[in-house]
């Protein structure tokens, strides 16, 4: 009786094998979880030509927004898994299933990361107009006032690290005002509804370098070379609050590890090239992509700490 199940995974893995010899021999589809402008589109577009050089095939990127993420997850996670259909996602896809009541998604059951391509701090900022010079000062004035903030979105870590900040640290009342992404929530800051907002630093960075921003912390571990004299929270005195918004990339679980291994070295290179290094530096990202087993241990660890700030701050879905 062992006989033929061992014949039939024997079948399977030739088959395996076979399909992943020829992969890719169409092009790819990758889904943006988030709008223009914010971090997970910028690097699905810097990315995806790049990753269609090394595989021999263009990426068609699409946006498709809603949910915090979670509808394009869901959909990603329904498709075929052939290595055809990708999802970018920002860190918020370890957030997510601990945030909503029912995200729609396992984070690592459901997908298989291939991997967390590039990380950069949160910013806490504020419209030049507003009045604080200094987080002491905008501390200051939310424990004065009734004052609102903006984050690219629910279950976002800058959502979070502005939560843990204001809420937890300075116990304000200051309102949440979600966007849908980074793009929007930028002109928001910018008409000064709200005039205070925590964002990851490829949002806002061209406005802080043209005066239209204020930065006044980072949730780096090191200040940023892009802005060397904004203080990191930890100088500040707000230890541990060492907060990253990530871009990652996935497919659906099942995908064969032949494939997800070969999407892998493909970002791998892509990411070396010397015209995106420059690029994503540009932008205050820092490149973070690791082999597969690596790019696994991180995202479970994402998982984990995630689940504790939501648990910790009382983040609710707005």
């Amino acid at each position: 009786m062992i006989r033929p199940f061992l014949v039939a995974l024997a079948t399977l893995a030739a088959a395996s094998t076979a399909a992943a010899q020829g992969y890719p021999n169409k092009p790819l589809h990758l889904l943006v979880a988030f709008p223009p402008g914010g971090p997970v589109d910028i690097i699905a577009r810097l990315v995806g030509p790049k990753l269609g050089e090394a595989l021999g095939q263009p990426v068609v990127v699409e946006n498709k927004v809603g949910a915090s993420g979670n509808i394009a997850t869901q959909e990603v996670a329904r498709s075929a898994p052939d290595g055809y259909t990708l999802l970018a996602h920002s860190s918020a896809y370890a957030v997510n299933p601990s945030l909503f009541a029912n995200a729609g998604y396992d984070p690592v059951k459901d997908l298989t990361a291939i991997a967390i391509v590039a990380q950069q701090a949160n910013i806490v900022l504020v419209n030049a107009s507003f009045p604080a010079k200094t987080l002491e000062e905008l501390k200051q004035a939310m424990l004065k006032g009734k004052l609102a903030f903006a984050s690219p979105g629910t279950g976002t870590t800058p959502h979070l690290t502005a939560e843990n900040l204001f809420h937890v640290h300075w116990k304000s009342d200051a309102t949440h005002i979600p966007f849908k992404g980074a793009g929007p929530a930028v002109a928001g800051l910018l008409s000064g509804q709200p005039p205070i907002g925590c964002m990851a630093g490829s949002g806002p960075m061209a406005n802080i370098k043209a005066g239209k921003f204020r930065a006044l912390a980072v949730s780096s571990a090191n200040r940023l070379p892009q802005l060397p004299d904004v203080p990191t929270l930890d100088e500040l005195g707000y230890p541990g609050m060492q907060d990253y918004t990530w871009v990652g990339l996935f497919v659906p679980a099942g995908t064969a590890h032949e494939v997800a291994q070969k999407l892998n070295a493909a970002l791998l290179k892509a990411v070396q090239s010397e015209d995106l290094k420059k690029r994503l530096d540009a932008l205050a990202f820092e490149v973070t992509a690791a082999p597969l087993d690596a790019t696994r241990a991180t995202l479970a660890a994402e998982v984990k700490k995630w689940g504790q700030v939501v648990r910790e701050t009382g983040a609710k879905v707005d």
